[in-house]
């Protein structure tokens, strides 16, 4: 079993940087693939960034964030990050960590965060 906690979610302007935190406890997250999802109001929820359990921890961007934010793992600390720059107003939304895979398919993935809210004022 695995408790996902998100932190670090906020308010800031268009063009600045926030950074998203994913304690796990249970189980260590060098064990499982790690990704973020968001949801905006009266949207679907969708694949963020991800990460993979192995030694290289291989990621993969959806295309709207790709180049903007950095997913990064810090295995001592159980820990997933998501380094977010370049905030645009769309980017505004409950972000949400998960575990269990390294896919863009969130029914792939077994353990789900409680979200953090982040809104980018324009």
């Amino acid at each position: 079993q695995v408790q996902l906690v998100e932190s670090g979610g906020g308010l800031v302007q268009a063009g600045g940087s926030l950074r998203l935190s994913c304690a796990a406890a249970g189980r260590t997250v060098n064990k499982y693939g790690m990704g973020w999802f968001r949801q905006a109001p009266g949207k679907e929820r969708e694949f963020v960034a991800a990460i993979s359990w192995s030694f290289l921890g291989t990621t993969q961007y959806a295309d709207s964030v790709k180049g903007r934010f950095t997913i990064s793992r810090d295995t001592a600390k159980n820990t997933v990050y998501l380094q977010m720059n370049s905030l645009k107003p769309e980017d505004t939304a409950v972000y949400y960590c998960a575990a269990g895979s390294s896919s863009y398919r969130q029914e792939e993935y077994d353990y789900w965060g409680q979200g953090t809210q982040v809104t980018v004022s324009s």
